[in-house]
């Protein structure tokens, strides 16, 4: 099931309020009765998807990301191979939806793009086992891992670095039937490809960051694991348009703009 978060065009852009829970059939999207977390029970009324405005899938309390979990990407950036995985934090203020612009910040120089397959949870849970992780997880999404280089570096770590306003875009919807083991991550950059790889070139695979997850903090229905990003990451410029395809799953795209100060 494709599950997608929406507001009817007509509604003003920043009022969350109106924000609506569909599960999308061809070119529309049926409203759900309740959030999809407390099970997918459609309603009869629907909208034409091109009458909606796609948000991002989720509201997490938090989401936690993996460093280094791509052979490729490791050697690029000059990095050790972990023994385990590298997690950090992104800020949920970060996040944004299909088609809402990426906003480049006065303090960085060099903003990356990363495309990553993200893990959606589905309920509760703590301490839980690879085997158990298929329990948890309601689906799988795309995700951004938008990235100020230059500040990452300068900073020695992540925080800063990742959590501008924008810099998590999600979307355009859920997939709760995949096997998140092997299916191609592809980036492109104003149509030209920039990354190109499959899952099952991870270090550690998605049920595993579940588990290794869930042993340090509790997880909540809707928050993220966004998975790692593949080799070719690489430079946004203004008017960009930025697009991360994920098998199974579908496009998100964004636009570059300079934040307006």
């Amino acid at each position: 099931m494709l599950i997608a978060r929406f507001k009817r065009s007509s509604s003003p852009p920043s009022d969350e309020a109106q924000a609506l829970w569909g599960l999308v059939g061809g070119e529309d999207v049926r409203v759900l009765k309740s959030p999809p977390f407390e099970g997918v029970e459609p309603g009869t009324e629907r909208y034409p998807l091109s009458e909606v405005t796609l948000l991002a899938p989720v509201s997490p309390s938090k989401i936690v990301a993996i460093g280094w979990n791509y052979e490729e990407h490791i050697r690029e950036m000059g990095s050790p191979f972990p023994t385990e995985p590298l997690i950090f934090l992104k800020a949920t203020s970060s996040v944004i939806g299909h088609n809402a612009p990426i906003l480049l910040p006065p303090e960085s120089e060099r903003v990356d793009f990363e495309g990553e397959l993200a893990i959606v949870i589905g309920r509760k849970c703590r301490r839980i086992t690879r085997d158990q992780a298929r329990e948890v997880v309601f689906g799988y999404t795309v995700l951004n891992d938008v990235t100020a280089r230059d500040l990452q570096k300068k900073d020695g770590q992540f925080s800063r670095a990742k959590s501008f306003d924008t810099f998590c875009p999600l979307g355009p919807w859920m997939q709760t039937e995949l096997d998140p083991t092997s299916v191609q991550v592809r980036t492109y950059v104003n149509s030209d490809l920039r990354q190109d790889d499959n899952t099952r070139t991870m270090l550690f695979d998605p049920y595993y960051l579940v588990e290794y997850v869930s042993a340090a903090m509790t997880l909540f229905p809707g928050d993220i694991i966004a998975t790692g990003t593949p080799s070719g990451v690489g430079p946004l410029s203004p008017e960009d348009e930025v697009t991360v395809e994920i098998e199974g799953i579908g496009v998100l795209a964004n636009v570059v703009r300079r934040e307006a100060l």
